[in-house]
């Protein structure tokens, strides 16, 4: 998994200031006063933290508010969850609370699958639909995933898996320390994710774009394609060269799409 922070891209983009709620779940704001927000979920292993960057390649209209779910950052004393479940019941209503539409949601890989039922049970309790959902590094909901059995691992066999997903820093991947402090988060994210119960329901009113990646094992283009059954509202599928995170390494490209798509759906929300 991905620990390191991603490039960022050269732009006028911005970093939201401390949320005046002082929420835990957006540490670094939910930048009230830009255009478009976008709400980003982490993937496994990663925090908040790793996608502060992002407001620095996006325009200076949209506002990138990262999620901080327990048991990383600031929040590692917390435990983490191990359900996307539990995640979305604690986020949604602090999502209603503090994000001022319009706004959009984010998620790649584990975080893919948490930003749809936010968005499901945000329709449940009647609150303000985002107005985009962006996917990445996920097969669409309703796919089986290939489970990784990370709990028990000696450090020497969870590095040669997390080598072989790819993402992690080599200095992490020598470092038993390291490894063992780790190894709890990745346990419950990668249970977020392998043990998602999806429950087929009517497709979302909101607009889908999904990242795929040509050599990703996890995700292939084929698989994430299937997002496109999820909405009724528009689907539109980019595929990158590379593998699970092929949207870090295009960087330039995702921002370009996530600003394009953004600002026409602001747009639409003025009207």
């Amino acid at each position: 998994m991905r620990l390191a922070e991603p490039p960022v891209a050269s732009g006028a983009g911005r970093t939201s200031g401390p949320a005046p709620s002082g929420s835990s779940w957006f540490p670094f704001g939910t930048g009230d006063d830009a255009r478009v927000r976008l709400v980003c979920l982490p993937h496994a292993g990663a925090g908040a933290g790793f996608y502060r960057s992002w407001g620095r390649g996006l325009p200076a209209s949209i506002a990138a508010c990262p999620v901080q779910p327990p048991g990383r950052e600031k929040r590692r004393s917390e435990q983490p969850m191990t359900s996307a479940g539990e995640i979305v019941r604690l986020l949604t209503p602090e999502l209603i609370r503090t994000v001022r539409p319009p706004y959009a949601i984010f998620g790649h890989s584990t975080g893919a699958p948490c930003a749809f039922e936010v968005i499901r049970e945000l329709r449940r309790l009647g609150g303000p639909l985002p107005v985009h959902l962006f996917v990445a590094g996920r097969r669409a909901p309703g796919l089986p995933v290939m489970r990784t059995e990370l709990a028990g691992l000696p450090p020497n066999e969870l590095a040669a898996v997390l080598r072989r997903l790819g993402g992690t820093p080599e200095g992490v991947l020598a470092n038993p320390y390291l490894l063992a402090l780790l190894q709890p988060l990745l346990v419950a994210d990668f249970a977020v994710n392998e043990d998602y119960d999806y429950r087929a329901g009517p497709p979302l009113p909101v607009p889908i774009t999904a990242f795929a990646s040509t050599s990703d094992h996890f995700a292939d283009p084929a698989q994430v394609a299937g997002w496109r059954q999820e909405t009724s509202a528009g689907f539109t599928q980019l595929v990158l060269e590379g593998g699970h995170f092929a949207i870090f390494e295009h960087s330039a490209v995702v921002y370009g799409r996530l600003a394009a798509d953004l600002e026409k759906a602001a747009a639409i929300a003025e009207v």
